[in-house]
């Protein structure tokens, strides 16, 4: 694993970016961090021996430094409507894979947009929301699938015990409502739709010890870009616990706290998949501690993965169409519990 191969880590001293450059480390994987603020950049660097690479999007050649050498990119700096396009504009000079982390759903339809023929004419791969939102929820949908071929709809239900937002997400949030005007999307009848009305909430039951909750339904998140774009599904909807949507919605809720040697918060998160093809159901659940620290070993599995040839897919892919969607959970053990459900 690992083999000391390069990877370049751009917003690599951000909330995410330094699980990432951590996990790296870890996996046997040299960080090449790189991003914008030299301050924080040598800050991160200092005493670690890493090469750390200033680099803007605005300026291509500071892009193509950073990228000098490695073996992958992985993105971690939001807002990824302003970052996305640039870097895998870079990854694609430099022949490289290209992985982010976007919860964006507009960033990630930009990806597929722009990007899937280019990057399946140069046989790149290009994984966009391989993270926590958009990713997992692609590779859980995907492994309880199994057999199908089609479904009628897929329900993704998010049970975070909180959710204490870092200045990324709130960015990357105020940029999608922005691109909305204001209004929120649904993916439904095969496309997304955009609404303007307050969304629904409902009464979710989740196993125990959860339980029963309330639920903000039609709460998008990017599964509605990752699932439909290579699973039959036409009705793909995400909730949201109600306390969780009140927290990323609150201007004062303070950012993640430190509570363990791995600089992870207490946030405890909860994930059930719900798929339906005709009368039949199939489901799973996953447990774990930390939405962003576990986006680490998440996108780090991936680049493995791509970097030893474990992948089914070129181009523009998302997690559950490019790497084997049961095994590669099954690598995520350390870090996640799954639970089949009846």
């Amino acid at each position: 694993m690992g083999s000391g191969q390069t990877v370049a880590v751009f917003g690599a001293y951000g909330h995410t970016g330094r699980f990432v450059v951590a996990e790296l480390r870890e996996r046997g994987f040299l960080p090449v961090p790189s991003g914008r603020d030299a301050d924080k950049l040598k800050a991160l660097a200092y005493g670690t021996g890493l090469d750390a690479r200033p680099a803007s999007v605005d300026d291509p050649t500071s892009l193509d430094r950073a990228l000098a050498g490695a073996a992958a990119v992985i993105n971690c700096a939001g807002p990824f409507a302003t970052t996305a396009a640039p870097l895998i504009e870079a990854s694609l000079r430099a022949g490289i894979p290209y992985l982010d982390v976007a919860a964006e759903i507009e960033a990630n339809v930009d990806t597929f947009a722009h990007f899937a023929e280019r990057a399946r004419e140069a046989g790149a791969v290009i994984v966009p929301a391989m993270a926590f939102f958009g990713g997992f929820g692609d590779l859980l949908a995907t492994a309880v699938m199994g057999d199908w071929k089609a479904a009628d709809e897929a329900h993704i239900a998010y049970g975070l015990s909180g959710w204490h937002p870092t200045a990324g997400t709130r960015t990357a949030g105020a940029v999608s409502r922005q691109r909305r005007d204001g209004g929120r999307v649904v993916y439904t009848k095969g496309q997304l739709e955009h609404r303007h009305d307050a969304p629904p909430t409902v009464e979710w039951l989740f196993p125990d010890p959860m339980g029963p909750r309330p639920v903000v339904a039609e709460f998008t998140m990017a599964d509605v870009v990752t699932i439909p774009s290579h699973l039959s599904i036409p009705e793909v909807r995400t909730y949201m616990t109600v306390e969780a949507a009140r927290d990323v919605a609150a201007p004062d809720t303070p950012t993640p706290a430190v509570v363990d040697e791995r600089g992870r918060s207490a946030q405890t998160f909860l994930v059930d998949v719900v798929v339906r093809s005709g009368g039949a159901e199939r489901r799973v659940v996953a447990r774990g501690q930390d939405i962003y620290a576990v986006t680490a070993p998440l996108v780090v599995e991936a680049v493995d993965r791509i970097l030893t040839g474990r992948t089914h897919a070129l181009g523009v892919a998302s997690a559950g169409k490019v790497f084997d969607a049961p095994d590669f959970l099954r690598a995520l053990s350390p870090h996640i519990t799954l639970e089949p459900r009846p």
